[in-house]
């Protein structure tokens, strides 16, 4: 399997896992074992692969984002990368420099309130913006398959998932899922002194950077090379802003 840049190619990626020899297998910690046949040679895999053009380190990623939520806040937004020659670009391939997990709320697009666009954020969004693994293996694709070099997981203000986990009453449905994967967070804050809620919204953003950071083999071994950095942030619902609490 060929590497450009310490990430897997993606057609190797996706010729495996599509070739009869190939296959995935979660490991007990979370991570993925890559098993395949060789189906494919390293030069031909090498030689089909187009590597990240414009690499953004985790530092300038961040960045990014932090200049792009200040220009929404302050009424300036550039909406870049929203053209038709952009649309016809990324239809070729894309190389997000950033991926979010954030919750699945309508009142929070990843890509307005940090004014970006086509092909810029491999978004991730579930009710709590919990770590699942679905959620897990988006993220691992989105880093070591296409590239990205941060994820943000994004909570915000008033969330009605973790008002619900806080409440604790049965719930219809499957919606009890995601809130029993935010009840773990609301041990950090037990006894705090505020808001319940509020302190139980930035509580599941660390948690969650957390159980990205233990238990996924892949994530880690992208932060120990320097080629990841995780962080969590709140957004406010009133003020559009993002703060970084981890």
């Amino acid at each position: 399997m060929s590497r450009i840049d310490g990430f897997v190619g993606r057609r190797d990626l996706l010729k495996l896992v599509g070739a009869g020899g190939a296959g995935l297998a979660a490991t007990a910690a979370g991570g993925v074992l890559w098993t395949a046949q060789e189906a494919i040679s390293p030069q031909a895999a090498a030689a089909e692969y187009q590597s990240n053009p414009q690499p953004v380190s985790p530092e300038e990623a961040l960045k990014r984002l932090v200049e792009g939520n200040k220009r929404f806040v302050q009424q300036r937004r550039q909406n870049p990368n929203q053209s038709i020659a952009r649309l016809q670009l990324v239809a070729k391939g894309q190389y997000p420099f950033a991926a979010m997990l954030s919750c699945a709320d309508s009142r929070v697009p990843s890509e307005i309130v940090f004014d970006q666009g086509l092909g810029d954020l491999f978004v991730v969004r579930l009710a709590g913006n919990v770590v699942s693994p679905t959620s897990l293996g988006s993220l691992e694709f989105a880093t070591a398959v296409l590239g990205a070099q941060l994820i943000v997981v994004m909570g915000h203000e008033r969330c009605g998932a973790v008002a619900a986990a806080v409440k604790g009453d049965p719930l219809p449905g499957r919606i009890g899922t995601f809130v029993e994967d935010i009840k773990p967070a609301l041990a950090k804050v037990k006894g705090k002194s505020g808001d319940p809620v509020e302190n139980a919204v930035v509580a599941n953003v660390q948690y969650q950077v957390e159980l990205l950071q233990e238990t996924s083999v892949m994530l880690a071994q992208l932060i120990q090379e320097g080629k990841l950095k995780i962080v969590g942030c709140r957004y406010d619902l009133d003020a559009g802003e993002i703060t970084i609490v981890t």
